[in-house]
């Protein structure tokens, strides 16, 4: 029998409306929902394979226990008493912080992951707590919780009405405008923007696919993002051409960032980003002057020690320039469900790193830190970590470090569909299920759609027997610890009743579930045309709801500063941006000529899915992209094997030559160099590409703890022909 059923990809935050037909429990076909209100525009490869992971021959389908080199299958009662165990005593030994975590990218387009994740470290204590966030996006989180006053407060761009794009380190031709906010089908509106007259200026060292199409493409030094954006608010403020209302009222520290651009010299800025004084002066007044503009910045500025930095001065620029809450400028969308209250109510209590001394960030250390608060003894050594939903070796810096250290560990737990790279010292695999195989209400990330809108994500195929969802991984081990969840005394006891109750009555419904918050949730809801959204509402629109109209007045009332008023000049950033001016501009040492960059591929996703046969049609590997001009001079040819390298480490990738980078930067893709592991069968692994994180050490952006991971400084040679 055939169905089909309309639900959502989460692979990322687009998430494009879906029409998925089924035979038999067996997906056949995945289109994209046309029929859906919002976001099936940006449809891409990823969704239309999705069912290949669902399918993957080397996929786990049942708790695995390694044994001698090998795995073998386990009950689940087993598993968690076993982990359980385990964890109790190493917490009786050494205190909470001796079990470590890790959450990736997929977790978080989970509606019930992370929440329950937290629900179990928040039961047994740990502060060692690790995130993908420090990999791309830590810094935009920091300055949002500096200047707004949440880190979950992400201003959303209005496409349609802008009349002047300045867009940095982005490559939306690629991304689809899809970061911590989404726009469906993004890239193309501002083209048709463009048609009727608007100015689309794109900031990249690379001559990107978005920049091709830009009306200007400013080949920036990489890494000096900062002093560009720092350039631009110098001319603006020195030249009084701020929004002078929103100067006054909106915002505070004005004065202390004329003092700061006061000190600053364009020329020495200009030198910096390697860009000519006069195209900086024109583009700050021509972004200025503009009727309705913006700035838009992305990872491409946050993979640098000036991350931070050039984020804040980009934020600073749609503040002073009178863009924020405007037509054609960036907005706060409240979205259906207030989730910066939610984040208030939630947020993690303080805590400094034990080796490095850090502060958390948005809730979780830095991923470089974690190797050395595993390898260094000591009270609160990491002695067991459990990964949920990442590939760390592949994502962070240094990877070959993580690898040594997480074959160190007493107990490693891995939450997954397969066993990748960073799980090949695990001492249980846990087989997690698709969001094919699970409905989703992603309340948490209503505010991140450029327009209030709402869909429920329907589960299109029922999971393998013996898979379980994460959240229930998360509860069954902190029943089976004797510890409280969210730290709650009684709401375990709670949980094991409901069951008792669903399996008495045979009534499956009545055993607790994040079915049971997504209904509070939408109950919860803010009104739309003087009523509020109903779980009725969302059954009997599968396609989505646009519930209003996008709407402007929300910015001010929802900042979370004491002062409901903008924040433009912390004193951290202002420190930090002089701290970066009293430094020599950026000089690559001796042996190590070029830098390393990176760029965004369409059909990838971080680290996972490059192993997919349905993506990459063009070869399973990644390449090193060189200026024709330098690949001459080191007598490299299109289809070389070259040798990048580092102080740390080294990788060989076969050549590609292009005048897209700019002189001295070599780019290779991120995410790739992932083995796929065979715990069942017991094959060969699968290799796909090479990690060009290996060549990456654990500097961060000091304000956000970012990994460097396109900072680094490179030598390239040829291997041969």
């Amino acid at each position: 029998m055939t169905s089909t059923v309309h639900t959502f990809c989460r692979y990322c935050m687009a998430s494009c409306g879906l029409e998925v037909t089924v035979e038999g429990n067996r997906i056949t076909k995945i289109a994209p929902d046309k029929q859906n209100p919002h976001s099936w525009h940006d449809f891409c490869a990823k969704g239309r394979t999705a069912n290949q992971l669902v399918e993957h021959p080397r996929r786990i389908l049942a708790p695995m226990r390694r044994v001698g080199d090998g795995y073998v299958e386990a009950t689940w009662d087993e598993a968690i008493r076993d982990i359980a165990d385990r964890m109790n005593a190493l917490i009786d030994a050494d205190g909470p912080d001796a079990i470590g975590a890790y959450y990736g990218n997929p977790s978080g387009h989970s509606s019930s992951n992370v929440m329950f994740m937290s629900a179990w470290m928040d039961a047994i204590g740990t502060r060692s707590r690790f995130a993908v966030g420090s990999v791309d996006q830590n810094a935009l989180h920091v300055v949002a919780e500096a200047m707004f006053g949440s880190a979950l407060m992400v201003p959303v761009s209005d496409v349609d009405n802008c009349d002047y794009f300045l867009l940095i380190g982005t490559n939306p031709a690629v991304s689809a405008w899809n970061w911590l906010e989404t726009v469906p089908g993004g890239w193309q509106r501002a083209l048709n923007r463009q048609r009727e007259g608007a100015t689309i200026v794109v900031v990249d060292p690379v001559r990107t696919e978005s920049a091709e199409k830009a009306d200007v493409h400013l080949a920036v030094r990489p890494g000096q993002d900062w002093a560009l954006l720092l350039a631009v608010v110098k001319v603006i403020l020195d030249e009084r051409l701020e929004h002078t209302t929103d100067c006054r009222d909106l915002a505070t520290g004005v004065d202390d960032l004329r003092a700061l651009v006061a000190e600053a010299d364009l020329d020495d800025l200009s030198t910096r980003c390697g860009l000519d004084r006069t195209v900086i002066e024109r583009t700050a007044r021509d972004f200025a002057t503009a009727r309705r503009a913006m700035v838009v910045t992305r990872t491409g500025i946050s993979l640098h020690a000036a991350g931070t930095v050039g984020e804040w001065l980009g934020q600073v620029l749609n503040v002073i320039t009178g863009r924020m809450d405007r037509p054609g400028g960036r907005r706060f969308e409240p979205g259906y469900f207030d989730a910066l209250r939610l984040a208030e109510l939630a947020k993690t209590k303080p805590h400094v790193s034990r080796v490095a001394g850090r502060e958390m960030v948005a809730g979780a250390h830095a991923l470089a830190e974690l190797p050395d608060e595993i390898l260094t003894p000591g009270p609160g050594q990491i002695r067991a970590m459990l990964i949920n939903c990442g590939n760390p070796v592949i994502s962070g810096p240094d990877g070959a470090k993580l690898d040594r250290a997480l074959a160190q560990l007493d107990l490693l737990v891995v939450v997954d569909l397969v066993q990748r790279e960073s799980h090949r010292h695990a001492h249980w695999l846990l087989p997690a299920q698709h969001w094919l195989e699970r409905a989703d209400l992603l309340a948490f990330t209503s505010n991140m759609h450029d327009e209030p809108f709402v869909q429920y994500g329907a589960k299109v195929v029922e999971p393998p027997p013996d898979t379980r969802p994460e959240w229930r991984m998360f509860v069954d081990l902190a029943i089976a610890m004797r510890r409280p969840l969210f730290g709650a005394r009684g709401l375990n006891g709670f949980i094991r009743a409901s069951r008792r109750v669903a399996a008495a009555t045979r009534r499956p419904g009545l055993a607790f579930s994040p079915d049971w918050l997504d209904r509070l949730f939408v109950r919860m809801s803010r009104k739309y045309n003087g009523r509020r959204l109903t779980w009725r509402d969302l059954m009997a629109n599968p396609h989505g709801i646009v519930l209003g109209p996008r709407e402007f007045g929300h910015f001010r009332g929802a900042l979370r500063t004491a002062d409901k008023r903008v924040h433009a000049a912390p004193p951290e950033f202002v420190a930090r941006a002089r701290e970066l001016l009293a430094e020599p501009g950026a000089t690559a040492p001796d042996g190590y000529p070029f830098q390393l960059g990176n760029r965004r591929n369409r059909h990838s996703m971080n680290s996972w899915l490059n192993e997919l046969p349905g993506l990459h049609r063009s070869g399973k590997r990644n390449d090193v992209l060189i200026n024709t001009a330098d690949a001459a001079e080191l007598g490299i040819a299109a289809g070389d094997r070259v040798r990048v390298f580092s102080p740390i480490g080294e990788v060989e990738l076969a050549a590609v030559l292009s005048d897209r980078p700019r002189r001295g930067l070599v780019v290779v893709d991120h995410g790739w160099g992932s083995r796929i592991f065979d715990p069942r069968g017991g094959a060969e692994p699968q290799s796909f590409g090479v990690n060009r994180n290996l060549l990456v050490g654990d500097e961060v952006d000091p304000l956000s703890q970012t990994s460097t991971l396109s900072s680094t400084y490179v030598g390239v040679e040829r291997v041969d022909p």
